[in-house]
């Protein structure tokens, strides 16, 4: 039984990278086309030097950093709330973000936008997708550092407390330190989340706000360009070692 399941996880993950593999193979090939004729780099070359791929690049940065710290910061805080005082319900209903398709979150986000822009008259862009992708990544945050509180002494603070520490002295000098391992873990998987989102973001993006992933996918749909390859290449190269690193500090 172990060898057939072990067999059955083999398949699966090659079902799973090999296309990826594949991919990255072929961002090294020096022809447009499936058909190998020899090793290049020119295909990363052009990525440097496309205006609109950089400007992309830069957009979609951006947005992750910020959206990043703005969601780390307000998703760490409700954990600890959530872990001071237990809210089943509250806890639940994280889940709730986790499950919706993204259409239905990315339709919900542009009808609320368009309904509040109406009376401020301010137009879709940069803001806009930054609030979204804090918007759902939120229950990300909350959940990765739920899960390292839950591993913590409550008892730790109420003896700072008792030693004369006030409670932001207690979360800051003792709960704090003990909780980085998980907040750069939740920070890391979700700047990955934020920076490779396409549904929600090709929807509230305005149209100085375009992504790195609204312009490969714009690409892709015109046929094959190694382009492409390239750039997605390295994409999954830089998100893949974050993915490691995130999990590995979660793991501390």
């Amino acid at each position: 039984m172990r060898r057939v399941l072990g067999l059955i996880a083999i398949v699966v993950y090659l079902f799973l990278h090999v296309p990826l593999l594949v991919l990255t193979v072929f961002s090294f090939n020096s022809s447009r086309f499936t058909a190998w004729e020899g090793f290049s780099l020119k295909w990363y070359a052009a990525v440097m030097a496309d205006h609109r791929m950089l400007e992309s690049t830069w957009n979609s940065l951006i947005i992750a950093f910020v959206a990043t710290s703005a969601a780390t910061a307000i998703g760490t805080l409700a954990a600890y709330g959530m872990w001071k005082r237990k809210a089943p319900v509250l806890e639940g209903s994280l889940y709730l973000s986790l499950v919706t398709p993204e259409i239905v979150t990315g339709v919900s986000l542009l009808a609320f936008f368009q309904w509040l822009f109406h009376y401020m008259h301010i137009r879709l862009g940069m803001h806009t997708v930054i609030l979204a992708h804090v918007t759902f990544s939120i229950a990300f945050v909350v959940i990765v550092v739920s899960a390292r509180l839950k591993t913590m002494d409550a008892t730790l603070e109420e003896a700072a407390l008792d030693l004369g520490a006030n409670h932001w002295q207690a979360f800051w000098r003792v709960t704090l330190p003990s909780l980085i391992p998980g907040i750069v873990a939740a920070a890391l998987l979700t700047f990955t989340i934020s920076f490779d989102d396409y549904v929600i973001t090709s929807l509230v993006a305005g149209v100085d706000s375009e992504t790195l992933p609204m312009v490969i996918y714009g690409m892709a749909r015109k046929g094959v360009n190694p382009t492409v390859n390239a750039i997605s290449a390295t994409i999954v190269v830089l998100i893949g070692v974050l993915i490691v690193f995130a999990e590995r500090l979660q793991q501390e």
